[in-house]
């Protein structure tokens, strides 16, 4: 007959097994219980600053695990989402710059969350500037999530300017003339990237719009003209080095190299701009404006795509939840340089635009932003937009012709 202790002996296998076997199952379910979202992004200097809020999240709850993955900058985000479109690798939740969000909406390629709007606090949304939280919804449904919203701003050489005498132009005229003065055999005024942003940014700026109120396109405006037609002479005079629309890279370069001494660019390229802007003292001021004029609205909105299951969906909607936050938003917004989206962030931010008051250059341009045009065919025109820049620019067209041009070829392609 065994012993008490030698029976305690014996069953201790038995246990150990069935407790290995119980964790087992435990961790087991707890993996299958969890929904991966995959998440495809264009934050390319700010990736570091996503990885670590996706962590964040990640650890904050055990239901969801997001997966981010950096595809490259907004065009080649958007080429590589239409490649995916139906297929094993298209991503739960994509990163859609606002020029292609209406295009995403329009070909059914995005989830309608309108529904999930229903769940959040009224406090919650009211706390969102409009302009901001109105871009996700269209013909009265939400398809889009705020997130990283820019305006265009101007940088310039503050020691350039000081030495020539010249103020930070708020109007056109100041701004050609100011171009003008700073150019040199050493420099010239501005540099100017040929996207169809940054056109629109002046289009409007002086009154006028790329589409009117019914979607159809006027790329050959009075103001689009006008527009054209100041780039035109400020390159043919000199004062401005003209880059292509993917030659943003040498473009930027060109500035903090002092080759160029003034640029517009995304409020959001001030990490790049400031990281090599070494030799000279570098700010942001506002866009010069027209009685009248507004700025146009940049960034993206976050999409759940249309083939993601209800739990992908779900997880999407929570990790935009806890991107929401306020203090979450703050360290965004302090690595990206992107505009607060929330009113409640702003006061968390007070060290940080009083360090560089030039930081604040987008901000105060808020009342006057706009959204780009909401038709799904603007995702076309931009392309001819561009195509517009590079042929006056380069000089193989007046600025009336090749907006004549591309007008004809958007009206053509409806």
């Amino acid at each position: 007959m065994s012993s008490p202790r030698s029976r305690r002996r014996g069953v201790r296998p038995w246990t150990l097994a069935l407790v290995v076997a119980l964790a087992w199952t435990l961790v087991a379910g707890a993996a299958a219980a969890q929904t991966t979202i995959s998440f495809w992004h264009s934050m390319d200097t700010a990736e570091e600053a996503v990885n670590e809020l996706v962590a964040a999240f990640n650890a904050s709850q055990d239901a969801y695990v997001v997966e981010p993955r950096y595809v490259g900058a907004y065009a080649e985000a958007q080429t590589r989402l239409i490649a995916a479109f139906g297929s094993e690798d298209e991503p739960a939740l994509f990163q859609a710059e606002i020029g292609f969000f209406p295009r995403l909406v329009g070909d059914g390629a995005v989830q309608d969350l309108s529904p999930l709007m229903e769940t959040l606090d009224p406090a919650f949304v009211a706390d969102f500037l409009p302009g901001l939280w109105d871009y996700g919804v269209l013909d009265g449904r939400r398809y889009g999530l705020p997130w990283n919203m820019s305006t265009p701003v101007l940088y310039y050489n503050v020691d350039a300017l000081r030495r020539a005498g010249i103020q930070p132009p708020t109007t056109w005229p100041e701004f050609v003339a100011a171009a003008e003065a700073l150019t040199s055999r050493r420099a010239q005024g501005i540099v100017f990237v040929g996207d169809s942003w940054l056109f629109e940014m002046i289009v409007l700026s002086l009154g006028g719009r790329l589409a009117d109120a019914e979607g159809n396109p006027t790329l050959d405006s009075p103001e689009a003209i006008e527009a054209l037609t100041l780039l035109d002479e400020l390159e043919r005079s000199g004062a401005l080095a003209f880059f292509g629309a993917d030659e943003t890279t040498p473009a930027i370069l060109g500035f903090v190299r002092t080759r160029s001494l003034m640029a517009f660019a995304s409020i959001s390229n001030w990490p790049d701009v400031s990281r090599f802007s070494v030799a000279f003292e570098m700010t942001a001021g506002p866009v010069p404006l027209a009685d009248g004029g507004a700025i146009p609205l940049g960034g993206a909105n976050l999409v759940v795509m249309a083939g993601a299951s209800d739990a992908e969906r779900d997880g999407a909607f929570a990790f935009w939840r806890f991107l929401m936050e306020p203090e979450n938003l703050a360290a965004w917004i302090e690595a990206s340089y992107y505009l607060p989206v929330r009113r409640s962030v702003t006061p968390l931010l007070e060290d940080f635009y009083a360090e560089e008051p030039g930081r604040g250059a987008a901000l105060s341009q808020l009342e006057i932003a706009i959204p780009r045009p909401r038709t799904p065919d603007f995702d076309r025109w931009r392309v001819l937009i561009d195509d517009a820049l590079e042929q006056a620019l380069r000089g193989r067209a007046s600025p009336a012709e090749a907006l004549a041009e591309a007008q004809r070829a958007a009206l053509e392609g409806r």
